[in-house]
């Protein structure tokens, strides 16, 4: 008696995995329908049982034209039906994005970074006043941070000053009754670090280096 097996590398090949072999074989008995209009039911009704096989995909905007899209894709593009959306081509899959331009512009200090190039920016900008010069104070105190953040050692706050003086062209004047924040506190900072809120507190137990002492097997 001979037994026939079917193993799936005997199958025709599934275009979309993720949807399964069930769906693929929707798809191909779809292209057999000689009638249209019967034809576009059934790939509706595709359509709607891709949508509750996948129910995370429906959180999409575009998930019913993604779907559409799919469909025609398992086909191989040859599925003519009144489609609600354009029908796309295989051309077009193939097609390559237009590569992302890579930012050019050139940064005067690379340890302050572009961010506060731009913060100075904003800065200047703006009308003379308490907030300008809040935030000249909330600039310079980001500038020395980013500067221990590269070097531990102490900087003088002349030097970020001179630094600030440089980036805004001599446009920012700060203050000299404000002080930026002490060098130990902004390190003391960068140590501790952001805490985690769902760490768990532990509890210290003064006694229990004494207990594990008194539990000890003494040798002879």
């Amino acid at each position: 008696m001979n037994i026939e097996f079917d193993y799936n590398t005997q199958r025709n090949h599934l275009v979309i995995p993720e949807y399964g072999r069930l769906v693929q074989r929707m798809v191909e008995h779809t292209l057999e329908e000689v009638d249209r209009e019967k034809r576009t039911r059934m790939a509706r009704a595709i359509v709607q049982t891709i949508g509750k096989l996948n129910p995370q995909l429906r959180n999409n905007e575009n998930s019913d034209r993604t779907f559409w899209d799919h469909v025609h894709i398992m086909s191989g593009f040859a599925l003519d039906v009144e489609s609600p959306y354009p029908v796309p081509t295989e051309e077009g899959l193939k097609t390559k994005p237009e590569p992302v331009a890579y930012p050019k512009t050139a940064i005067r200090f690379g340890h302050y970074g572009k961010l506060v190039e731009r913060m100075v920016e904003e800065c200047v900008a703006m009308e003379e006043g308490p907030e300008k010069a809040a935030f000249t104070l909330l600039i310079a105190n980001q500038m020395k941070k980013q500067f221990l953040a590269w070097n531990r050692d102490s900087v003088s706050d002349g030097a970020i000053l001179k630094d600030l003086a440089e980036l805004s062209k001599g446009q920012l004047k700060f203050d000299p009754e404000m002080q930026l924040a002490s060098t130990d506190s902004l390190l003391q900072a960068q140590r501790s670090g952001p805490r985690n809120a769902a760490e768990p507190t532990r509890k210290r137990n003064s006694g229990s280096g004494k207990k594990r002492h008194r539990n000890r097997k003494k040798r002879y």
